[in-house]
């Protein structure tokens, strides 16, 4: 019971943050509407994060930690199960890592893309597999984007497994 209360009350800044970096100042910004002198169409932005879902889904199936490292911020945090948080140039070793233990494929799929034209959050589903298409892996995803200059990297990058932890003996 200590742990849930802990973990909801976390929950909350957690939540908060999230809601106050993407600076969603009204509806009408998500529509496509203008402000200022620019609009931000979020299915152009949906667009190009299913470009880059499937571009990192072939960079996985070629084993390449560099390119898949590459779509990340220098400031960048991945945020994975039972992990510390790993940070900066380290991605790159973590993605070097998880090619060498055998993940050949992954897959995403986007349920939720909200956001303006500095942040986007975007909300899915992921499926990790090794030799001859077996599971791995399957579970959720949030990952914040940030655009600067007009490049949307990924700034934060949190997945966590939906598979139950193994029995411990």
């Amino acid at each position: 019971m200590f742990m849930k209360k802990i973990n909801f009350y976390w929950m909350i800044p957690v939540i908060s943050l999230l809601m106050l970096s993407c600076k969603l100042a009204n509806k009408d910004q998500l529509a496509g509407s203008t402000t200022g002198s620019t609009a931000f169409d979020i299915k152009k932005a949906k667009s190009f994060i299913d470009s880059i879902n499937a571009k990192f889904s072939e960079q996985v199936k070629n084993g390449d930690s560099v390119a898949l490292a590459s779509h990340y911020w220098p400031d960048a945090e991945l945020l994975l199960s039972n992990s510390e948080p790993i940070k900066g140039q380290d991605i790159l070793s973590a993605w070097g890592s998880m090619i060498r233990m055998g993940v050949k494929d992954m897959t995403f799929a986007t349920t939720d893309l909200t956001g303006d034209a500095d942040f986007l959050i975007e909300t899915g589903s992921y499926e990790m597999k090794g030799e001859n298409n077996s599971l791995l892996d399957k579970g959720k995803y949030v990952v914040v984007w940030k655009q600067e200059n007009g490049v949307w990297k990924l700034y934060r990058d949190m997945g966590n497994t939906n598979l139950p932890a193994p029995a411990s003996k």
